[in-house]
């Protein structure tokens, strides 16, 4: 496949390198040389200093048979111009990455595939649901949703007082139970598991359950005492914190903590909501959070653009009580840094956008993907097709590669969780969980 991609700062220089891992015939272009050396040696891409709007550049990048051109550059009219230009010179498909929330509107899609833009990306608006489905479910820190919830994944972290710990897997998850585990992080490791692991204190478990099941999942891992979140105070009062409180159930009250007076401003103008209040002030001052009420604050989320600030303070902030942090965390080396230190879930836009990217690269029909930076693997929603390999033979006959599982299915709007006997079918969603292994070849087994 020949992808072009337009723009080497954050989200492109991640998606150049989650990209390459699948060998594709990758071509990124960026105006800027000291932001094309940052990509380094050790992938196998093509660079091309030069601007990402020039004819004469998207000619030579090879973009009139690019099967996908990304344009990611933090300019927006900069990416929609290039995406109309490389639609026009050949590219079969492309990508804008967008700052207005406007343009995302369903009703506009054909609009802006008729100029050229197969799709928008908005990583503001991508966050902001992430850190929604995590404050809905303060006890949980990871949540992923298939079909509206028909099948759920949940990410949580252990503690002693979980009823299932130091017990085989065989015993727990069997072909009746309500549960599958489907991945464990500990110290660092990502295992999948098989029947003779057992769960630990502080391990972080990875569930495959279907809706009407999660009080039970929440009953056994002993989060019952977590109260649900209903005052929310947020640090950092930029774009990803506005559709963040713009798109929280009615029943949450937020505090936004904000340094800039002016910017203070903006967001009262910019939010008519009577559950809102904004603060002027630093996130980061004790006698501020103590005085704004932390101590009767259910969950505390720091978005500010620095990371290294938004892990302290939600550090600070779970000292003072409060059960749930939500950081975000921008930089891709601080991740694991984070996770270790117990800070909640994390958040990073260029990961959540790259996932959203990267699907679209995969023939098969795969309606969502998700790159789960804290345990380093892959989650995809595969459909299968009339014929395909998978379809064929039972589960436990597929012979799947090593650190591939899969968790669960969707039939016919219907969850179901899949053990060795089940046969799945063509239009199935199934659930596949990828670690160590390019989520292309686990495709193969769908088309």
């Amino acid at each position: 496949m020949k992808i072009v991609i337009a723009g080497a700062f954050a989200i492109g220089r991640h998606l150049a390198r989650l990209l390459s891992r699948d060998h594709e015939d990758i071509t990124l272009i960026d105006s800027d040389a000291d932001r094309l050396s940052k990509i380094g040696s050790d992938y196998d891409l093509l660079t091309m200093e030069a601007s990402p709007t020039s004819i004469k550049a998207l000619r030579e990048a090879g973009v009139g048979h690019a099967d996908l051109f990304i344009a990611v550059t933090p300019d927006e009219s900069q990416n929609m111009t290039a995406c109309m230009l490389a639609k026009g010179m050949g590219a079969v498909k492309t990508v804008a990455k967008i700052d207005n929330a406007e343009y995302v509107e369903p009703d506009l899609k054909e609009f802006f595939a008729n100029l050229g833009i197969s799709s928008l990306i908005y990583p503001e608006m991508l966050a902001a649901e992430d850190i929604n489905n995590g404050l809905k479910m303060s006890w949980v820190r990871q949540r992923w949703n298939v079909h509206g919830g028909a099948l759920v994944m949940l990410g949580i972290k252990l503690r002693q007082s979980c009823e299932i710990l130091d017990r085989p897997l065989r015993e727990l998850c069997g072909p009746d139970d309500p549960y599958h585990i489907v991945a464990i992080k500990r110290n660092g490791e990502t295992i999948i598991p098989g029947g003779n692991d057992s769960l630990h204190t502080y391990d972080l478990a990875f569930f495959m359950t279907t809706k009407q099941y999660i009080p039970y999942i929440r009953k056994i891992v002993g989060k019952e005492n977590y109260v649900d979140v209903k005052n929310v105070m947020i640090m950092g009062g930029g774009a990803t914190a506005v559709r963040a409180v713009k798109t929280m159930p009615d029943y949450m009250n937020v505090k936004i903590v904000e340094t800039d007076e002016e910017r203070c401003e903006q967001l009262n103008d910019i939010i008519d909501n009577e559950n809102v209040l904004v603060i002027h002030g630093d996130g980061r001052d004790l006698d501020l959070l103590n005085e704004e009420g932390i101590k009767g604050t259910q969950a505390f989320v720091a978005l500010t653009d620095n990371s290294e600030t938004n892990i302290l303070a939600c550090l600070t902030a779970k000292r003072m009580g409060v059960r749930k942090t939500v950081a975000m965390v921008e930089n891709i080396d601080y991740i694991s840094m984070a996770a270790s230190l117990d800070i909640g879930t994390i958040i990073n836009k260029k990961a959540i956008a790259a996932s959203h990217i990267y699907q679209m690269m995969l023939d098969a029909n795969v309606h969502n993907v998700r790159f789960l930076m804290t345990v380093n693997a892959d989650v995809a929603e595969f459909v299968p097709v009339e014929g395909a390999r998978v379809t064929r033979r039972d589960v436990r006959d597929l012979g799947l590669p090593s650190g591939v599982t899969i968790g669960g299915l969707v039939r016919n709007g219907k969850g179901m969780l899949v053990s060795g006997n089940t046969r799945i079918c063509a239009g199935d969603s199934v659930m596949v969980f990828c670690n160590g292994l390019n989520i292309k070849n686990v495709e193969k087994l769908f088309v």
